[in-house]
């Protein structure tokens, strides 16, 4: 995993971002095994959406050292599931053990050898093992706010589809978020924001994404400003 100029600022106001976190655990939690990599866990404050403590084991990776040690402290307060470790580094340190999920939350876009990392998370896998994305997406919508927190892309089923391991399928690629998508396109064209406010995170997640909720159904997923991917290893 070789994230550039990532800063990580973006974290800490996405934490409060509580509907939009549950939205999304909702659709990935049936696809998540018993031993678990997290891979960029940031601060924690996504693993307990996802993680219920009922796994064996739930492995928080995180390259940066300070967001790390975060994790860790989370970790000795008990204030993440018992079932949590936090651990340093990337992928490659894992070492020869396996698992049987491996779950990037706004991260592979930061990865510039995107397809590399994927091809790694797979070899970790046990067979019938899923591999789970959620990026943004469309490229068009790339932003200064994307720019400013070190995404290197965007994605759509076109291009993640491209990057679909030799030994899995894809089992799922569904767009959340169809009322945000606005609301990216007008940022993109109107205010051109490197960073939203934290007000207008609470707005989005408070009135948006309820509407997303409904509206995501009706269009079948085919809308969105993110994008969610899930394969299985053959």
């Amino acid at each position: 995993m070789i994230i550039q100029d990532y800063i990580g600022q973006e974290l800490e106001i996405f934490a409060h971002a509580l509907r939009w976190k549950a939205y999304y655990a909702s659709l990935i939690k049936p696809y998540i095994g018993q031993c678990v990599v997290e891979a960029g866990a940031g601060m924690g404050a996504t693993t307990p959406f996802l993680c219920d403590g009922g796994q064996e084991t739930w492995i928080c990776l995180e390259p940066d050292p300070d967001l790390e040690k975060s994790l860790a402290g989370l970790v000795a307060e008990e204030k993440l599931p018992a079932c949590c470790q936090a651990c340093p580094g990337a992928v490659p340190d894992l070492g020869p053990e396996r698992f049987d999920t491996f779950i990037y939350i706004d991260v592979l876009e930061h990865i510039q050898d995107d397809a590399g990392e994927l091809r790694m998370a797979a070899e970790h896998l046990e067979p019938g093992g899923r591999l789970i994305i959620l990026s943004p997406a469309h490229q068009g919508l790339y932003s200064p706010f994307d720019r400013a927190i070190g995404h290197h892309r965007r994605y759509d089923k076109e291009t993640l589809g491209a990057l679909t391991p030799g030994n899995c399928r894809l089992e799922k690629c569904l767009y959340l978020d169809s009322a945000g998508l606005l609301l990216s396109l007008a940022n993109r064209v109107l205010l051109r924001q490197s960073m939203p406010t934290l007000k207008q995170i609470l707005f989005w997640d408070r009135w948006v994404i309820p509407t997303s909720k409904i509206l995501d159904r009706l269009f079948g997923f085919r809308f969105g400003k993110s994008i969610l991917a899930i394969w299985k290893r053959m």
